[in-house]
């Protein structure tokens, strides 16, 4: 199978996981397109969504899916998202699609993350893919000085690249991220970070893994 029947796949898998009758917390991404394609085809069976980005909001409501804004929703029975990387424990690395504030707002309504993702984002330990933060523009230098001397790493601006919030997105590369949780509460005190895309402390509760034998659930 292809990677991208392998993300259809898994977008598939998801439905199982969503709750009758309640709002469906939607994330970002090439994976996420699919869930959203094969939500369309049970949008009656659910109260609506709450989206992480624009874009997923763009093609939710082109699919005929009300879409609510997080400000109404107290909370959600399940968020379903992918990922850019997870490790054994569920610890992921996201934001390669720029959304990664508005992911752990969402994520943090939701009372279980189902991550959805193809077996190429399975990892031992977080870090081959680039950790995409976002700053404040005037935090910029300060930012990427810090990460090269605390961890290492070496930090690039995304180019052409602004949130739905309206900042950049700095990618960090050459990390290898053994500590998630502490990593993520140490760069989120940093001024100018608005968030760091390690998502730890918002976790996956289980991940529908798409791989050449099927879809594997792994569970946290």
């Amino acid at each position: 199978m292809t990677q991208e029947e392998l993300k259809a796949l898994v977008g598939r898998a998801a439905l199982e996981h969503v709750v009758p009758g309640a709002v469906i917390g939607v994330g970002t991404g090439s994976t996420v397109n699919h869930f959203i394609d094969a939500l369309a085809t049970i949008k009656a069976q659910i109260a609506g969504a709450v989206s992480s980005s624009d874009r997923s909001t763009e093609r939710l409501r082109a699919h005929g899916i009300r879409v609510l804004d997080a400000g109404e929703i107290e909370r959600i029975p399940v968020y379903v998202d992918g990922a850019d990387e997870i490790d054994p424990r569920g610890h992921m690395i996201k934001g390669g699609g720029a959304a990664l504030t508005r992911e752990k707002i969402v994520a943090d309504l939701a009372e279980r993350f189902v991550c959805i993702a193809d077996e190429s984002k399975r990892v031992d330990v977080l870090g081959r893919f680039p950790l995409p933060v976002e700053v404040i523009p005037m935090a910029l230098p300060q930012v990427a000085r810090r990460f090269a001397a605390m961890y290492g790493g070496q930090p690039q601006v995304r180019d052409g690249v602004r949130t739905d919030n309206g900042h950049p997105i700095l990618d960090v590369h050459g990390l290898r991220i053994a500590d998630p949780l502490a990593m993520e509460t140490e760069v989120n005190q940093w001024p100018g970070v608005v968030t760091v895309g390690i998502f730890a402390r918002h976790k996956a509760s289980l991940c529908l893994l798409g791989t050449r034998s099927g879809v594997q659930t792994l569970r946290y």
